[in-house]
């Protein structure tokens, strides 16, 4: 196994109609031929929801690492990571500016791959328009919390991070903005093999953004980052494209967000 297949979703809670919309996310896990899937907005409400999560990895026989967030509907909205590799490590840290109805994390899950191992993350930053300073806090924070993990393991940063390519949060990923005095550099995906392509991910097309469309719309804010490349060959993204951004036949859409599917190369080249 020389490369990995990683998407990323927010699967927009409960929202109906969910149960269509969770069938559409399952069919469209299985078709991309995933290794890993990370997901935001991942609800479980005892009684009326089962995690979503664990409904995902039970159908697509994937495992997966749950992180709550912030109490929601009488449950919990958090993060997750599903793979179909063994996760042989997981854990997870609370961001800044976390408060009772608004608490930001990041989740890691390190999977086991045939040669190799892997370090996968998600996230989901504040989303006000105005929260910019909040999410330079907090990818900051990301980045601490990655840093001690083994610099040799290919790294995944995945989520949605409310926030556009030109933003300061966003510069500061990419090594073009200093949050702190510290700076750091993550490649990514989309703009690896879209260079200058908008696409968007929060986009007026898809209907379900209607329902918060007094946030400004047609924006790209959701990511794959991957480490920088090493000289071996690490860390080439081979490729990445758009992801549950189509409707059924029948007019459901899988969340309110589209989603991102990369390549990952995780082994040396020969």
């Amino acid at each position: 196994m020389d490369q990995i297949r990683v998407a990323t979703l927010n699967l927009w809670g409960e929202q109906p109609p969910l149960a269509e919309r969770m069938e559409e996310v399952i069919a469209a896990c299985a078709a991309l031929e995933l290794d890993a899937i990370c997901l935001q907005e991942v609800r479980e409400v005892p009684g009326s929801v089962p995690n979503m999560a664990a409904t995902i990895a039970e159908a697509l026989g994937f495992q997966h690492a749950f992180a709550p967030a912030t109490p929601w509907g009488g449950g919990v909205e958090g993060l997750a990571i599903c793979s179909r590799l063994p996760i042989a490590h997981q854990e997870f840290a609370e961001l800044p500016h976390a408060v009772e109805s608004e608490r930001r994390v990041v989740l890691a899950a390190v999977v086991e791959a045939e040669r190799t191992r892997v370090a996968l993350f998600t996230t989901h930053l504040n989303y006000r328009l105005a929260d910019g300073a909040k999410r330079e806090d907090q990818v900051a924070a990301i980045d601490a919390f990655i840093r001690p993990f083994p610099t040799e393991l290919p790294r995944i940063l995945c989520g949605d991070f409310n926030a556009a390519p030109g933003s300061d949060e966003i510069r500061f990923l990419r090594g073009q903005h200093s949050v702190g005095g510290q700076r750091t550099y993550w490649q990514d995906a989309w703009e690896r093999h879209h260079p200058g392509e908008r696409g968007y991910t929060w986009a007026a097309r898809n209907p379900y953004t209607a329902k918060l469309a007094w946030l400004e719309p047609d924006r790209r804010i959701d990511y794959i980052l991957v480490s920088p490349m090493t000289r071996d060959g690490r860390g080439v993204i081979e490729g990445c494209r758009m992801a549950f951004d189509q409707p059924s036949r029948g007019g459901v859409w899988c969340s309110d967000h589209f989603g991102l599917v990369a390549d990952i190369r995780i082994t040396p080249r020969g």
